[in-house]
């Protein structure tokens, strides 16, 4: 059967000319087009006597191959490994997660690269088992706004399982070709004092490593993995979701939560709590922290669960308010804060840090070949980003959950403290949310179930009136020191 030819195959060229475009599964530029689709399978029917096509194939075996031919496609266009480097200033300083770096100075442009480079990247694969009701092996081009949540419950994480500036040996092999300098300086005694020290505390290091490797296998794509998208995509159903769905940040709040609830075996000392309309309640989260002493203990108090606390928000109508920008950089310097899951429209993105007017985040879309986390040893590098890349605080969208985290009820009440003063920064008449005494109606676990695909938590405003998403462009810088 001959095959309409396009002119410039426009559409197959994309790939090389953008290959971060839109994603999300609504057809954004770049995708097949329908008529390939059905010039592709139309050699499924059946001809009958006068040489027409009998339209006889089963609807389920024709959606079975769409989403093979999608799914195909899709690991062609995330497939590009683009090396684009972000422009960072030298004489700004540069905040991630609570600390800042200045990149002129030679010791903290090497501690960013590291701290950069033990952030936890969880992107598109491709070639896993299928997911439970679907034939999809791969969440390329519809699971980004999960692996963002993965990402920030990965932050977590690591906060709650490693020690407190714990960075992944690895990352001390970062190339320098990854960040770009003008002026290159030696590290000098610090190198050799952090070489001495490290005989002394090698067999700590290879405990945290352990630690480390456990960690991203309960990411792994594998039905076994607590945290791996199989688990999420299952944790999904009940809120209307299904494999190949759109996920929007509010939902992945509640995704990761009734995932974490699911996997007290693993991680038996940690909660999630979400917030209810962009508000934290205190005797909500208290509630949920506090564990009943056991049987014959004694103690002044009940023992307390560390807890990852999101919060769905909506930071203006259908663009970002920029007044709120002040307030999101304040949250991004805290040291509790885990990392913001928003992004662009149908383009998730996990932010951890800012520099100027511009985000500092990782990019899941990017299809890397399934690693099997059953076996020992298995491969780290694709786990871990050495390239980071930015956006514009203006070309951020407004829809996003932002994530904290504290150890015990002490950091707790700092949380609480630390967050208030950074939202009271906002110049809007209304803060971005609220930590409040008391309780919510649905005493901390209200559900999404009936939200519909687009639904997200919104900002309070007077009349409480649902904003509406928007569909914006957006764009990556290169990493280059100026």
């Amino acid at each position: 059967m001959a095959i309409r030819k396009r002119p410039q195959d426009s559409w197959t060229s994309q790939v090389v000319m953008n290959p971060s475009s839109p994603c999300e599964g609504q057809s954004p530029e770049g995708d097949p087009p329908d008529d390939w689709f059905h010039l592709s399978t139309m050699s499924l029917g059946t001809q009958g006597s006068d040489g027409s096509q009998d339209d006889t194939e089963e609807p389920e075996e024709r959606g079975r191959l769409k989403s093979k031919l999608v799914s195909a496609w899709n690991n062609v266009k995330y497939g590009w490994s683009f090396k684009s480097k972000a422009r960072f200033s030298k004489t700004s300083p540069l905040t991630m997660l609570g600390q800042s770096y200045l990149l002129s100075h030679g010791v903290e442009r090497e501690c960013f690269r590291r701290a950069f480079a033990t952030l936890l990247w969880l992107t598109y694969r491709r070639g896993f088992p299928q997911l439970n009701g679907s034939s999809l092996t791969t969440d390329s081009g519809w699971g980004c706004m999960l692996r963002s949540g993965q990402m920030l419950l990965a932050q977590g994480l690591l906060l709650h399982l490693l020690p407190p500036g714990w960075t992944w040996l690895s990352a001390n092999h970062v190339s320098k070709d990854d960040m770009e300098v003008q002026e290159s300086r030696s590290l000098g005694p610090e190198v050799t004092k952090k070489g001495r020290r490290k005989s002394i505390v090698s067999f700590l290091e290879s405990r945290t490593e352990v630690t480390h490797r456990r960690v991203v296998s309960w990411f792994g794509d594998h039905p076994i993995a607590p945290f791996g998208l199989h688990q999420l995509v299952e944790q999904g159903t009940s809120s209307g979701k299904k494999a190949g769905d759109w996920y929007g940040p509010s939902i992945v709040a509640h995704i990761l939560r009734k995932a974490v609830d699911a996997a007290s075996a693993e991680v038996s000392n940690l909660t999630v709590y979400v917030a209810q309309d962009c508000t934290v309640y205190i005797d909500d989260v208290v509630r949920q922290c506090e564990r009943p002493l056991s049987e014959g203990s004694t103690g002044p108090s009940p023992a307390w669960k560390s807890v990852i606390i999101l919060v769905p928000v909506r930071l203006g109508g259908e663009v970002l308010n920029p007044t709120y920008i002040k307030c999101v950089k304040n949250l991004l310097r805290l040291e509790c804060c885990i990392g913001i899951i928003g992004g662009k429209p149908k383009h998730s993105l996990f932010f951890v840090g800012y520099q100027n007017e511009q985000l500092l985040c990782l990019d899941p879309h990017y299809s890397q070949s399934t690693v099997d986390i059953t076996h020992d040893n298995f491969p780290l590098e694709s786990f871990h980003c050495k390239c980071p890349r930015k956006i514009s605080f203006s070309r951020m969208d407004p829809s996003c959950t932002i994530g904290f985290y504290a150890k015990s009820q002490k950091e707790f009440e700092l949380l609480c403290s630390a967050v208030s003063t950074a939202l009271s920064s906002s110049t809007e008449k209304y803060p971005i949310f609220t930590i409040a005494e008391g309780q919510g109606q649905d005493g901390g676990q209200e559900d999404e179930s009936d939200a519909p695909p687009n639904s997200i938590t919104h900002i309070l405003t007077k009349d409480k009136a649902r904003l509406r998403r928007t569909n914006n462009s957006n764009s990556m810088d290169e990493f280059v020191l100026l």
